[in-house]
């Protein structure tokens, strides 16, 4: 028993920290994609202060619905986040639906957030989109072209794919938050996204592929 225990206490650690590669891996997929089909605009990018990447968000809906998913914050580094690409923060998104409803989905999903009073929202604990940030289904084509970030009163622009295909779609009334046991098993001690976005946090090898696929979409704002 005592044997067990102690291979049971090692294992565990790293079974969580394969789970949060995992999740950033998604995510780098995800943004992949989005590159390769032009589905986000990289000129809403070049505005971004933050990016938020839920991949594979489950729906099940029998009479009453929701979805919950489990995701990856990055934002731009500096105080005024106009620098490089940062660090990861391990989120999680919630929502739910009352209706006469079935079936069952997996959606994509990533929020822009295009201003800094968004960012600290998200940073500072639980947020409700479309109560604590504004929040909007992200344009595309020529909408997204003329967009201008500094002229808009919308926090974040949420974007879906679901089945290939992606669309701007409203995620009004949904709820995210930071992922603490994640974010623990991800760095190893527990910290808050604030601290790993604004304290200069190491970003982890395994984040490195995500980071990347944001860098070649858009680089640092000058």
């Amino acid at each position: 028993m005592f044997v067990f225990a102690l291979c049971l206490a090692v294992a565990s650690p790293m079974f969580a920290q394969k789970k949060q590669d995992e999740r950033l891996s998604n995510s780098a997929t995800v943004l992949r994609e989005i590159l390769v089909d032009k589905g986000l605009p990289t000129s809403i990018v070049d505005q971004a202060d933050c990016i938020v990447v839920f991949p594979s968000v489950k729906k099940v809906a029998v009479g009453i619905g929701g979805s919950y998913g489990r995701g990856v914050l990055v934002c731009r580094n500096g105080g005024d986040m106009n620098g490089e690409w940062g660090a990861p923060a391990m989120y999680k998104l919630d929502s739910a639906s009352v209706g006469v409803q079935l079936g069952s989905t997996a959606t994509d999903f990533v929020l822009v957030v295009m201003n800094h009073k968004g960012a600290e929202q998200i940073l500072n604990g639980k947020t409700k989109l479309g109560a604590d940030a504004a929040a909007a289904a992200g344009p595309t084509g020529a909408a997204a072209t003329g967009y201008n970030a500094a002229s808009m009163k919308v926090d974040v622009l949420t974007y879906s794919r679901t089945k290939g295909l992606f669309a701007g779609v409203s995620l009004v009334g949904a709820s995210m938050d930071s992922d603490e046991d994640a974010n623990k098993s991800l760095y190893g001690k527990a910290i808050s996204a604030k601290d790993i976005v604004e304290g200069g946090q190491a970003a982890p090898p395994s984040a490195k592929e995500l980071i990347d696929e944001l860098d070649k979409i858009s680089g640092a704002r000058k």
